[in-house]
Parts: C-alpha cells; structure tokens; sequence
C-alpha cells in the first residue's frame, strides 16, 4: 500500500498545510519575483516553512512548485528551469516529511498555467498538457507521494492537468482542487457539483475547493460536493479571508480562532482533507488541529 492509500484510506480527518507564499514574503521574498527559484537559492528557508506545519500538526505538506509550469516560469525568462526548481522543492518537502516523527505526505503542488485553454484562450489542451507532463516529471522526480493540482478555475485545464501527470506516471495519486470564487461557481463557470462529478472521473483520488474568498465560501462547496457525490474524498483549503492592502502588502483577517471554527464546520459538510490557502500561518494551522481533535486521523 503507498503512502497516501495509507493516511487516506482510514478513518478520521487529515490536517493538510498552509499558505507558502505569506511566508516566505515575511522571509524576505520581494513582490514580483518568483518563490520557485528560493528552491534551489533558499533551500532552508522553504524547509523551515514546511518544518512550521508539521510542527503544528500537518499531515500533507505541498512543495513549493505552485508555479513552476513553463507558462508562468516564462514570465521571468527561467522557463527552461522546469525539472531543476520542481526536483528540488520536491526534494525539500521529502527530506522535511522523512525527518518528521509522524507520516505525513509530500504533495507535488500544481497550480494553472496562467492561460485561458482553446477555444475561449489561445493555449491548446496538447500544450497545457506536456506543460503539467514537464512540471509532474520534476516533482516525482524528487519524491512525491501524490501529485496536488490547486486554484484551477476551468474543468479543461484540469483535464489537461491529470492527462499530463498521468503521461509521467500510471499510478501516482492526484488530487485536485478548483476555486468557486464567482458567486459559488469557478470564473469560468464551473460548480461544485459540476467539479466532483467529473474529476474523479478522470482518475483523481481527491478533489475539492481552495482559495476563493475565505472560510465560508469553502463550506458551501464541502456541503454542495458532498451532496452530489457522498463518498468522495473532499479537500477544504480556503483563504484566510479577504485580503486588504496595506502598505503594499496583502493582509488576511482570519484570526486562528475564525479558521479554528470553520474548519469544524468544513468537517461537519464533508471534508476530509482540511488545510489553509493564501494569508495562513501555522498558528492558523495549529488551531484548526486543536478545534478537529478527536476528529483526526491517527
């Protein structure tokens, strides 16, 4: 049995991580430049981040690669460093979860291209797909336990995700994730139920909703999928809430306490994997861990 057959297929609810990027700003990362590269010029910098969560009781632990895909990579003339930055944020999380007292999983993290797909875009499914085949390659490469594609908006680029993975590996697991932040629905017009129906179907073991507006909006996708579809395994990741702008830096007003409380109710809707997206930390983390207990998988 592989590692996320082990920790998922039990009862009881796994703790997933936080955001990245939040903290890494606070480390030093400029606006404008890309965290990917931290991986290879930082390497203990990105560790000690995901030491933080598994210090406050996080059982997945996403790599630092959210966009290392070609598409984004090219936006700052580094997209030939596609394998090099994903092998070695996957390389950093494995060495972090191994050195951990308690299993827990690597996540290879996947987010969108950052293009809009054919017809509506200019990107062609083929393209997209050895784009996420490039980036999937790196993160087994150095070592993950299941492939993590996050904050898509349309079913196609999710498609076009899995397919790439799935011409790197036959088997490695994938979960993915979209964003309902347009009134309950992804921008593209995609809803829960519409999400939980069809991803599964393309060979996901977990599927769910990150991102978007904050905690109460991830709620009403947890009870929208569940409903549609009972026994799939759900993802909670939601924002810690609305960001502000404030000196030219973007702040989150969840408190730990607000996150605490919702990750409860993400539980009581159905989720089974619950973590936090952008403006968390690991005390946000820790208090979630603190409101499930007795909910948590062993």
């Amino acid at each position: 049995m592989n590692a996320w057959m082990e920790l998922t297929s039990g009862p009881g609810i796994l703790l997933a991580d936080g955001a990245m990027g939040t903290l890494l700003f606070e480390a030093g990362l400029q606006f404008g430049d890309p965290p990917d590269r931290w991986n290879v010029e930082h390497p203990e910098r990105i560790g000690r981040v995901h030491r933080a969560y598994l210090e406050a009781g996080s059982r997945i632990i996403l790599t630092n690669t959210f966009g290392s895909n070609r598409f984004r990579l090219k936006l700052h003339g580094l997209e030939e460093r596609v394998a090099e930055f994903n092998r070695a944020g996957a390389a950093i999380a494995r060495a972090e979860v191994d050195g951990w007292e308690v299993p827990a999983l690597v996540a290879g993290d996947i987010g969108p291209s950052g293009s809009i797909l054919e017809p509506v875009g200019e990107l062609s499914f083929d393209e997209a797909a050895a784009g996420f085949a490039e980036q999937a390659a790196g993160l087994i490469e150095g070592g993950v336990d299941v492939v993590w594609i996050e904050t898509m908006a349309d079913l196609e680029e999710v498609r076009a995700a899995i397919e790439g993975v799935r011409r790197v590996s036959a088997d490695v697991p994938i979960a993915a994730t979209m964003t309902f932040d347009t009134r309950g629905f992804t921008m593209m017009g995609v809803s829960p139920e519409k999400a939980v129906q069809a991803i599964p179907g393309w060979g996901a073991a977990a599927v769910g909703g990150n991102c978007g507006n904050g905690p109460e909006e991830v709620v009403a996708v947890m009870t929208r999928m569940h409903a549609a579809a009972p026994s799939a395994l759900l993802i909670a990741k939601a924002n810690a809430g609305i960001p502000t702008m404030v000196a030219g830096r973007a702040v989150y007003r969840a408190t730990p306490a607000m996150m605490a409380e919702h990750a409860i109710l993400a539980a009581d809707g159905g989720a089974r994997i619950i973590g936090a997206c952008c403006g968390s930390t690991p005390d946000h983390l820790r208090a979630m861990g603190t409101a499930l207990a007795g909910r948590l998988a062993g």
